[in-house]
């Protein structure tokens, strides 16, 4: 299982990569292998503010459907319209082309409250053994 050391995670199994004051997110490969066969994904966040913890979008796999969840609080000024064409390059590339949205994020405090990749490999340990 891939768990970047450069990422924080959240408990709903979203990946942040943090660039200065943007927040770019994606679902782990934890999270996209649970799904499975990702089938649509729906982001429809664009120009929205969101809180942390905000549903931003929806990822249907064939069998099962999961929210997306804002990780920090901020404003989405982009998401990944590729994704919408090809769902399933979120299963082949989680980190890098199935990226989902990017958050202008407004409280840098908010960061600590994530995991880093050791806190979520023992998060995934755990929900594997369940």
């Amino acid at each position: 299982m891939n768990i970047p050391d450069n990422l924080k995670y959240t408990k709903t199994h979203e990946w942040v990569k943090v660039e200065g004051n943007l927040a770019i997110t994606g679902i782990t490969d934890f999270a996209q292998q649970e799904l499975s066969d990702i089938v649509y994904v729906e982001v429809a966040a664009l120009g929205r503010e969101v809180k942390a913890g905000d549903t931003v979008g929806t990822i249907e796999a064939v069998k099962a459907v999961a929210d997306l969840y804002a990780p920090v609080s901020g404003r989405v000024i982009a998401v990944n319209e590729a994704v919408s064409a090809a769902p399933d390059t979120v299963n082949k590339d989680p980190y890098g082309a199935g990226w989902l949205t990017r958050i202008e994020f407004t409280n840098q405090d908010e960061l600590a409250g994530l995991m880093d990749a050791s806190e979520y490999a023992e998060l995934v340990r755990k929900s594997a053994h369940h």
